[in-house]
């Protein structure tokens, strides 16, 4: 289990202050799973999307001059690659720090109508760290699709 340190609690408290987080989740009939909120526009775009590695393969909407935030938590063993967006309406800003290593973050801000996906990939298993060990293969992949509206 990952320990976090108070430098970590502390800047949290600090991003968490200073903004809500709202998303929607389009899963299931397209319906928002958070009731409506004042950030939230009439088409159901929040203004602000947090996401987290808990997020992979939910889809967001995000209004225009809105931001999308993302932390991956890693680890040494299992760092997350740099994400990438592939799509039109989003332009990357600073992300502020990363932590610790093997983590992931990236920011966004929403400049114009459309959709982008959102990928990073890390490995399944820590790599060996004696001859004798076994290891695996396998890659966890994250996707988030973010819309513009």
């Amino acid at each position: 289990m990952r320990r976090t340190t108070p430098l970590a609690l502390a800047a949290a408290a600090l991003l968490l202050a200073g903004c809500g987080s709202q998303q929607e989740d389009t899963g299931s009939g397209g319906k928002a799973s958070e009731p409506p909120s004042p950030t939230r526009s009439a088409g159901g775009c929040t203004g602000q999307a947090d996401l987290t590695a808990a997020d992979h393969g939910r889809t967001v909407c995000v209004t225009e001059g809105g931001e999308v935030r993302l932390t991956l938590d890693g680890t040494r063993a299992r760092p997350w690659k740099a994400v990438t967006a592939s799509g039109t309406g989003l332009r990357g800003i600073n992300a502020g720090f990363v932590l610790r290593p093997g983590d992931a973050t990236a920011a966004y801000r929403a400049v114009a109508a459309g959709t982008v996906r959102l990928t990073s990939s890390r490995p399944l298993c820590a790599e060996p760290t004696a001859p004798d060990r076994v290891s695996c293969k396998g890659v966890e992949e994250w996707t988030v699709t973010v819309r513009v509206g």
